[in-house]
């Protein structure tokens, strides 16, 4: 005898294995900012580059594509990415190394689009929608990052005023500076390219945070107070019944203390006859 599958049960587990990779996208992307930040060398900038093919084939598993698409775009981009590193190797500061990091802002990009495209598609806003959003945001500032790299190393090595030169850490502290329109000054652009770039990122960044994330959040917060508000269970159905009777005057209508009583078993007790 065969049974089944539970359509429910399919869903379920399929939205916990994309909010596991939702979590695990986050994470790579923290831990990848982290890594630039805090060491430096021509071998880490190639981990990361590989760091970024890794959250775009997790976008791209999360993305409602075709398995035959998926596979076809993750050996183009597997191909790409390697020669991306191995140019960045063997060119540290020249025309090479900006191949490779407008490779890399290619590979973020279509990053971002895949996973704002999903939280949209969503038919509820959960936890995991939130977590998309934000990874998302991250992405936006590692990919003007990987620009701002990418104009500096096809310019002869020049994208900051008074002669300042750039590497990995500087390019991502100016791009999320930008992004969140701090703009403390002490890195700022000095061609018109660079200072076009970091405009389009500042408004990119308002918008992405007053549109997506705040939609997100007011949506997730309004869902969690429904549910609260749900009755849970035939006990807090029966007490939803119960107050919406109330509230339409159906109760209350007997005086006090000439409430039905019930004797025991359930049953009404006969009334006696004429002469007993």
């Amino acid at each position: 005898m065969t049974t089944r599958p539970d359509p429910r049960r399919a869903l379920v587990e399929h939205r916990l294995v994309a909010g596991g990779r939702t979590g695990l996208l986050l994470l790579i992307l923290v831990f990848t900012y982290l890594l630039s930040a805090f060491t430096k060398g021509i071998l880490i900038s190639a981990f990361q580059i590989l760091l970024f093919l890794a959250v775009l084939l997790i976008a791209l598993r999360n993305g409602q594509l075709q398995p035959h698409a998926i596979r076809i775009v993750s050996i183009v981009v597997l191909a790409g990415s390697v020669l991306a590193a191995v140019l960045l190797v063997l060119d540290t500061d020249g025309p090479g190394a900006g191949v490779a990091n407008a490779w890399t802002a290619l590979i973020l990009l279509v990053s971002a689009v895949l996973i704002v495209r999903r939280v949209l598609a969503r038919p509820e806003i959960t936890l995991q929608s939130i977590y998309g959003a934000i990874s998302a945001y991250l992405i936006l500032g590692l990919m003007f990052a990987a620009v701002y790299a990418a104009m500096y190393h096809f310019g002869g090595d020049t994208f900051f005023a008074n002669g300042r030169t750039g590497d990995t850490r500087t390019f991502q502290y100016f791009s999320f500076v930008t992004l969140t329109t701090l703009g403390y000054g002490d890195f700022t652009a000095a061609a018109s390219g660079g200072q076009a770039f970091a405009v389009i990122e500042a408004i990119t960044g308002q918008i992405f945070l007053a549109t997506l994330v705040a939609r997100l959040v007011a949506g997730f917060r309004g869902a969690a107070r429904a549910a609260d508000r749900a009755p849970r269970g035939p006990a807090g159905a029966r007490r939803a019944s119960t107050r919406r009777a109330g509230s339409s005057g159906l109760i209350g209508l007997r005086p006090p203390g000439t409430a039905r009583r019930r004797p025991v078993g359930g049953k009404r007790k006969a009334s006696p006859g004429p002469g007993r």
